[in-house]
């Protein structure tokens, strides 16, 4: 086996990692509401979303096909490869997408450790931007398409991540205050079971959702390392094992459940009742769906948040808890650049040392800060046990100065 073929290994590894943690990362965006309101079991709810999540992945491959083609200038304006990111089996390319899957990594667990529902996606765009910037300058970047259309990290990244909560919000506002008009009168306890019942579908749909947009990115990274190496060669396709591994490495992510950002934002933001919980998830998954078939790799985390603060804006009465999602916001906002410095500053560790020993050092530094905020995270325990009690009642992640108080 060749150098070239270790350090490709190592970026299959690393990238289905990823692909894990933005499963657990994510299941509060299609389960949280679900989980809060008592409709599903919490477990139920995450096997569920880990089945749909599968299912999802294979139904689409727009969202891949962006991140394989729109972050990263790999070919040249006529199509061929550039040589300096392909020659020695794609060597220099290879480390560049290892590091910017280490930098999104660290940032999704760190983020986990603290319970915020920031994005993963951003967390991955932001690690290959950073790394890429390192390795290639600010060149490098595919900012922008050809001006005929949206392309590019600006088009397909930046400006989904600003407008899709913006507009799921407003949907899930819209549809909250409809259906709290309409069922007025009516008994409590049929219009519970009723929502209860929509809400299991409308979560269904937002786990098909996540799978068609979140799992199609490490699909497409992996794709851009293969292109790299030289073990494939189309920019319109992805392999078929490619589309298997990336499913179920997040499917099994989904089922681990990330328990503190499920609580966060199921019981964090607003007291969701069961026809909030179906507005916000109906409205996530018409958002996500939309952006999945016009190939923008959005936030599904950001979606999700704004159509759960939307629905509590449009429930007359409802209290939102502006200062968790004030913390929230905070987060999005620097997520990118964090994710970015991360991935550039280990592309730096991984081109000082060279070769196979430099992506090793990568892979390492990557394990040590995993496991060092995995122990970190076992001091208080939030599982499926206590992820319903009443917000003050475990100390809440997003709440909290220190995240030596925080749990898993």
């Amino acid at each position: 086996m060749t150098q070239a073929s270790v350090i490709l290994a190592l970026v299959i590894v690393t990238a289905l990692a990823f692909d894990f943690t933005n499963g657990f990362h994510d299941t509060a965006n299609a389960m949280a509401t679900t989980i809060a309101t008592g409709a599903l079991k919490p477990k139920t709810a995450v096997a569920l979303s880990g089945v749909l999540n599968l299912v999802g992945a294979f139904l689409s491959v727009q969202v891949a096909l962006t991140v394989t083609n729109a972050v990263v200038k790999i070919q040249n304006s006529d199509g061929t490869p550039k040589e300096s990111l392909t020659a020695n089996g794609g060597e220099a390319m290879l480390l560049i997408i290892l590091a910017g899957l280490a930098g999104g990594i660290v940032w999704n667990l760190l983020t986990w450790l603290l319970g915020l529902p920031s994005s993963s996606s951003h967390a991955l765009f932001g690690g290959l931007i950073g790394a890429t910037v390192a390795g290639l300058g600010w060149a490098g970047v595919k900012w922008n398409g050809d001006g005929t259309k949206l392309d590019g990290v600006v088009g397909k990244v930046l400006l989904p991540a600003v407008v899709s909560p913006v507009i799921a919000g407003l949907v899930a506002v819209v549809g909250t205050w409809v259906i709290f008009k309409i069922t007025v009168g009516i008994a409590a306890r049929y219009a519970q079971r009723g929502f209860k019942w929509g809400q299991i579908g409308s979560a269904s749909l937002v786990s098909l959702a996540h799978g068609t947009n979140d799992a199609q990115k490490t699909m497409g990274v992996i794709t851009l390392a293969l292109l790299a190496s030289g073990h494939w060669t189309s920019t319109s396709s992805i392999p078929f094992w490619v589309k298997v591994a990336c499913a179920v490495a997040i499917a099994l992510g989904t089922y681990l459940g990330g328990w503190r950002i499920i609580r966060t934002l199921g019981k964090g933001l607003v007291d969701i009742a069961p026809a909030q919980g179906m507005a916000a998830q109906s409205a996530s998954a018409a958002v996500i769906l939309a952006s999945s078939h016009l190939g923008f790799a959005l936030s599904t985390t950001h979606v999700a948040t704004g159509s759960v603060l939307g629905s509590g804006v449009g429930r007359p009465g409802a209290e939102v808890r502006w200062r968790v999602a004030g913390r929230m916001v905070s987060a999005w906002l620097i997520t990118l650049p964090a994710a970015g410095l991360v991935g550039a500053l280990l592309w730096y560790a991984g081109d000082t040392i060279g070769g196979l020993a430099g992506a090793i050092v990568v892979f390492a530094l990557l394990v040590v800060a995993a496991a060092g905020m995995w122990l970190r995270s076992r001091r208080v325990r939030v599982d499926q046990h206590n992820v319903n009690d009443d917000w003050d009642a475990v100390v809440a992640p997003a709440e909290v100065a220190a995240p030596v108080t925080v749990a898993s």
